[in-house]
């Protein structure tokens, strides 16, 4: 089982008592953890798979605005006290998460100064995220934002071969289809990936981020996952 680095950045005693709270639950492909405005129910922090979190207008499909992986937790706004949903919440790559229901997260960020920390700490990579998410959208070509996307999402789930659709990389990326069609040819011509319907496979990470934005790696910006949080330090003995 994959460490979830926020939780395994928690003192002994801290983790023991969240551990006592949680309970491992699979996160299913496709499956809608949360929607926007709602409130949240629980608390999910991933130890393997990916969360997309998507907001989105009438008339058109929610575009990606954020990711979570083993690096996070969705429902990190809990611990500003309330309990909207900021974002709604789709699972783009199965996996497991440890989950703590709402209430529970609070009791426990109320009672623990380090799990407090660490989700405002969280909160505010995560803001860092969003708000990069927005410059990179309006300035960036698609083949680049596409090859960043990709990276992020290489990190995360950690596998080569990705099962992606180009309408689904579409919603995400907020573009027409046509658009990842042709962006997808470019990274295919550069050696960086292969495709087939429903699959993409990463090929060559350096030609990606060849291609890829500054902002993946943009300093700050949680983008690529070495790029972590100051709590992140893995823990191999936590949740393995």
């Amino acid at each position: 089982m994959v460490a979830n680095l926020l939780i395994a950045s928690l003192p002994r005693g801290d983790l023991d008592a969240l551990l006592a709270c949680g309970v491992i639950v699979d996160l299913t492909f496709g499956e809608e953890l949360c929607k926007r405005y709602e409130l949240y129910s629980h608390s999910y922090f991933p130890l393997a798979g990916l969360i997309s979190l998507t907001a989105g207008v009438s008339g058109h499909a929610p575009m990606e605005v954020g990711m979570i992986g083993n690096e996070g937790v969705l429902g990190a706004s809990l611990v500003l006290g309330g309990s909207e949903v900021p974002q709604s919440a789709l699972v783009q790559g199965g996996g497991t998460a440890l989950a703590l229901t709402a209430a529970d997260t609070q009791a426990l960020i109320s009672t623990s100064p380090a799990f407090e920390q660490a989700m405002k700490d969280y909160l505010f990579v995560l803001t860092l995220q969003l708000a990069q998410a927005v410059a990179c959208t309006r300035f960036h070509m698609v083949e680049a934002r596409l090859a960043r996307w990709l990276l992020m999402t290489h990190d995360r789930i950690e596998k080569n071969e990705l099962q992606l659709t180009h309408q689904f990389l579409a919603d995400m990326l907020g573009v027409q289809r046509s658009a990842v069609t042709i962006a997808s040819g470019v990274l295919k011509e550069a050696g960086a990936i292969e495709y087939s319907r429903g699959k993409i496979r990463v090929l060559d990470r350096k030609r990606l981020e060849g291609v890829a934005c500054e902002c993946y790696k943009l300093p700050g910006v949680p983008s690529a996952m070495p790029a972590q949080p100051k709590y992140a330090q893995r823990d191999e003995k936590a949740l393995t």
